[in-house]
């Protein structure tokens, strides 16, 4: 099975957080407690964002934590990068993988065209797109001649 990592999951539940309110400076005790995610994990998680340039860190009495960019212009594979590493999905990916049948390999260059997918795909959506959308309320509309309800994008 292939998963990401619970600090990595925990990772992207702030930062759709922090993009709900994109202008909004939020400190680590209240991420936490908003997100009910534990306060250690949350304050290790938000340094390593600071440190990988996704979030900006603001001092002062009104300070806490930012995106550092609007949403849309953050991808999923910079945040999986900046909690997990570099996308591999197997050691040869890496040319300083471990496994020591990568050069005799026949199915290595397969794995680069899937780990090349996964990239892309993940460089392909933005924290815009992860974060809740607001709902279309329904409206109530008439179909031949009876009210029934609707709900429009």
């Amino acid at each position: 099975m292939i998963r990401i990592t619970k600090q990595t999951d925990y990772g992207i539940v702030l930062l759709t957080h922090l993009a709900g309110a994109p202008e909004r400076h939020v400190n680590a005790p209240e991420l936490a407690g908003e997100t009910h995610l534990p306060l250690p994990m949350v304050s290790k998680i938000l340094k390593i964002l600071v440190r990988e340039g996704l979030l900006a860190s603001h001092r002062g009495v009104k300070g806490g934590y930012s995106l550092s960019r609007p949403p849309g212009a953050i991808s999923m594979a910079e945040v999986v990068t900046a909690l997990e590493g570099p996308i591999a999905i197997t050691e040869c990916i890496d040319d300083n993988g471990g496994c020591e049948h990568s050069t005799a390999c026949a199915v290595r260059g397969r794995w680069h065209r899937i780990n090349t997918a996964l990239r892309e795909a993940l460089a392909g959506i933005s924290l815009a797109e992860m974060t809740d959308a607001p709902r279309p309320e329904p409206k109530l509309v008439t179909l031949g001649g009876r009210p029934a309800l609707a709900i429009t994008a």
